[in-house]
C-alpha cells in the first residue's frame, strides 16, 4: 500500500509539474506574441509620429533605435536630449578611456550617422597638443619636420597644420640643412644660378624681400628677366625690340628712361588704362584722341578744343573735373554755362535774368553787380519793385500797398513830392494829422466852405480826411441833419471841389 501510495504521489507530482510547465509555456508564448504585437504597434506608431515636432528630430542611426531605449518605462515627457544622457557607457556607448580629453559636447564632433569624427573643434580640448599629436592618438611630427624642442602650439594653430608661423631663432645649422627641397622649400628651377648660400641674400624672417646685387650675375638682363627665372616684359609692356638695359637700370625697374619717338601706334594703344595711364573717371567726355589735346612731353599744358567735348558744360565745369560756379561770387542761377558763356572764353558773357534765382539785391549789392548809388531813394524794397530786368530805367510806376496811402492823385506826383527827404519814411508837413489828407493839405483848408451848423464851421482836425463824409446840422445839438455830404472830395479829381 505504501509502495502504491508512493507511486501515486509521484504520478500526481509529475502531472502537476507537467501542467505547470504547459501553463508557463503558453503564458510565455502569449507574452512573446504580445511583445511582438507591441513592437509592431510601436514601430507603426513611430512611423506615423512626427518626432521633429518634439524639438529632437531622429536622424542617422537614431532612426532605428527603439522608443523604449530612450523613453524608459513608457515615459515620454522630460526625456533628456543631451548626447551624454544616453551615451554614458551604461545605457549606450560613451566616451572611452582613450578618448581625447575635452569639455565639448558629443555633437560638436560626432554626428548621428556614425561614431567616426565628422568635424573637429579644438576649442573644447584640454591639455597640450602633444598629448594627442604624438603619432599614436593623432598625427605628430614627421621625419622631415625641423628639429625643434618647441611645442606644437608654438608654431601651429588648431585650424590647420599648414600656414604655421615659424621662428628661425630656435633652429640650428645652415639654411640648406632644411631648405634643400626635401624638408623645406629650396632653390627652384627658376632660381638664379649661384653658389651663394641662402643667407647671403635671404633673411630668416622671410624669403622676400631679399638683398640682391646684379654685379654677381653674368649675361644679359633677358637671360634672367625672361618671365621664367625673373620678371620679364608683361603683357602690358610696350611692344619694342629694345633690350631691358636700353631703358632700365639694374638698380631698379623704375624709374626708367623713355622716349616716345620709338613708340608706334596711337597714344590710346598704350594710354588705355591698362598698359599706361588713360582717361580716368573724371576725364572730360570726349571722342578726341589723346594727341588732340595732350603732347608727349607732359600730360599737363593741355590745349583744349571744346568742339570735340560731349555733354553739357556742367558735366565738366562742376568744380571737380574743371572750374565751375563759385558758390560765393557766381550769380545764383539755374542756367547752364552755355546759356551765357562761350566755349572759347568765359568773358565776355551774355546775360539773361530769366534763369536767375533769389532777389535782385543778392547780386545788385555793389559787390557782385551795380547796386544802389549814394543818391538812390532810401528804401528796404527790392529792386524789382521799381526796376525792370531789361534796364534800370525807366522805372516801373510804384504801387503803394500801405492802406494809409490816399490813392493816385490827379496830378502826376513824383516820389519826392511826398518823400521830400528821399526816404521811404514821409516827413509830413502837418504830422499831427498823419496819415490823413490834412497831413499835407491842412494849409489849404477853407473853413467857410465847411459849415457845421449856422455860422459854425468844422475844424481841420474834424475833417482831416478830405475824402470822407460830413453832415450839416440845423443847430448846435447836432441832432437834426440838414444836409449830407458824401465823399465830396476825391484824390483823383482834377478839381479839389469836385
Amino acid at each position: 500500500m505504501l509502495g502504491e501510495e508512493g507511486s501515486f504521489v509521484r504520478i500526481t507530482r509529475f502531472f502537476s509539474a507537467f501542467f505547470a510547465l504547459t501553463i508557463f509555456a503558453m503564458a510565455a508564448m502569449l507574452w512573446v506574441s504580445s511583445s511582438a504585437q507591441a513592437q509592431n504597434s510601436s514601430r507603426t506608431n513611430r512611423a506615423n509620429f512626427d518626432h521633429f515636432s518634439t524639438g529632437f528630430p531622429l536622424t542617422g542611426a537614431h532612426i532605428d533605435v527603439d522608443c523604449e531605449d530612450c523613453h524608459q518605462g513608457g515615459v515620454f515627457e522630460g526625456t533628456p536630449s543631451a548626447c551624454t544622457s544616453c551615451h554614458n557607457n551604461v545605457r549606450a556607448r560613451g566616451m572611452q578611456a582613450s578618448h581625447i580629453m575635452t569639455t565639448a559636447r558629443c555633437d560638436s564632433c560626432h554626428t548621428t550617422r556614425s561614431w567616426m569624427v565628422d568635424r573637429f573643434d579644438h576649442s573644447g580640448v584640454t591639455g597640450t597638443c602633444v598629448s594627442c599629436h604624438n603619432g599614436t592618438t593623432a598625427v605628430g611630427k614627421t621625419q622631415n619636420h625641423p628639429t625643434s624642442s618647441n611645442a606644437c602650439e608654438d608654431c601651429h594653430s588648431t585650424s590647420s597644420f599648414s600656414g604655421a608661423r615659424f621662428d628661425h631663432s630656435g633652429v640650428t645649422g645652415t639654411c640648406f640643412s632644411c631648405h634643400n627641397g626635401t624638408r623645406a622649400t629650396g632653390k627652384g628651377p627658376t632660381h638664379l644660378s649661384t653658389s651663394n648660400t641662402c643667407e647671403d641674400c635671404h633673411r630668416n624672417t622671410g624669403w622676400s624681400p631679399a638683398t640682391f646685387n646684379h654685379s654677381g650675375v653674368t649675361g644679359t638682363c633677358f637671360s634672367c628677366h625672361n618671365g621664367t627665372r625673373a620678371t620679364g616684359k608683361g603683357p602690358t609692356h610696350l611692344s619694342t625690340s629694345n633690350t631691358c638695359e636700353d631703358c632700365h637700370r639694374n638698380t631698379g625697374w623704375s624709374p626708367a628712361t623713355f622716349n616716345h619717338s620709338g613708340v608706334t601706334g596711337t597714344c590710346s594703344s598704350c594710354h588705355n588704362g591698362t598698359r599706361a595711364t588713360g582717361k580716368n573717371g573724371t576725364h572730360i567726355n570726349s571722342t578726341a584722341l589723346c594727341d588732340s589735346c595732350h603732347v608727349t612731353t607732359a600730360w599737363s599744358n593741355v590745349r583744349m578744343d571744346h568742339s570735340q567735348a560731349l555733354g553739357t558744360c556742367t558735366s565738366c565745369h562742376n568744380g571737380t573735373v574743371a572750374t565751375g560756379k563759385s558758390p560765393t561770387t557766381h550769380i545764383q542761377t539755374t542756367a547752364d554755362c552755355g546759356d551765357c558763356h562761350r566755349n572759347n572764353a568765359w568773358l565776355p558773357a551774355t546775360f539773361n535774368h530769366a534763369s536767375i534765382t533769389g532777389q535782385c539785391s543778392s547780386c545788385h549789392n555793389g559787390t557782385r553787380a551795380t547796386g544802389k548809388g549814394p543818391s538812390h531813394f532810401s528804401t528796404t524794397s527790392d529792386c524789382m519793385n521799381c526796376h525792370r530786368t531789361q534796364a534800370w530805367s525807366p522805372t516801373l510806376n510804384f504801387v503803394h500797398s500801405s492802406p494809409a496811402y490816399p490813392g493816385t492823385h490827379s496830378r502826376n506826383l513824383s516820389c519826392n513830392d511826398c518823400h521830400t527827404s528821399n526816404s521811404q519814411t514821409v516827413p509830413y508837413r502837418f504830422a499831427a494829422y498823419a496819415p490823413n489828407c490834412a497831413a499835407c493839405h491842412a494849409n489849404q483848408y477853407e473853413p467857410g466852405e465847411h459849415k457845421k451848423y449856422g455860422n459854425t464851421s468844422y475844424t481841420v482836425g474834424e475833417l482831416r480826411d478830405c475824402t470822407g463824409s460830413c453832415h450839416v446840422y440845423t443847430d448846435a445839438t447836432l441832432t437834426t441833419i440838414r444836409e449830407r455830404r458824401n465823399s465830396h472830395h476825391r484824390v483823383s479829381s482834377p478839381d479839389f471841389g469836385d
